[in-house]
């Protein structure tokens, strides 16, 4: 009996780019970078960020496609077939995104629920100033949220 087992790869190059282009965007340098643009100095801030995103950022998805590539493995195996001792990278690799994605359902959560508000018509207490501390202070209103975007 023959085993065959087809491996996923992308359809097309767009789509990969794409995928790429999400997640090193991510959705927390959308809502915070005007932020700290203004908060940091505008201009400079900028600049800094500018030449981190380009050296280390494309260094760094550079070479995670590239070796994802050589050895047609998931990170943390193919951080281990280049050499036993660079394992642990691997695991950072995907511990990264999982601790990451943490953040990201409690922030989809808390849009989640204003959403939800919004929906049933309640728009005008959510613009009430204490509804978001008393949201995000209940310890089961926002791991409500949290886990019904999840899921």
């Amino acid at each position: 009996m023959e085993n065959h087992t087809k491996k996923n790869t992308f359809s097309s190059q767009f789509g990969f780019v794409m995928a790429a282009a999400g997640s090193a965007v991510g959705v927390g340098n959308l809502w915070r970078f005007p932020y700290l643009a203004a908060k940091d100095g505008g201009g400079l801030f900028l600049v800094v960020y500018l030449a981190l995103v380009v050296t280390f950022g494309f260094t760094l998805l550079v070479s995670d496609i590239a070796i994802g590539r050589k050895t047609k493995k998931s990170a943390i195996y193919a951080y281990a077939e280049m050499s036993e001792k660079w394992k642990f990278l691997g695991v950072v690799t995907f511990l990264v995104p999982v601790l990451i994605m943490t953040y990201y359902a409690v922030i989809g959560g808390w849009i989640t629920k204003y959403l939800t508000v919004y929906l049933t018509g309640e728009a005008q207490a959510a613009a009430e100033d204490g509804y978001f501390t008393s949201f995000i202070t209940s310890p089961v209103s926002s791991v409500i949220f949290a886990l019904f975007l999840c899921a």
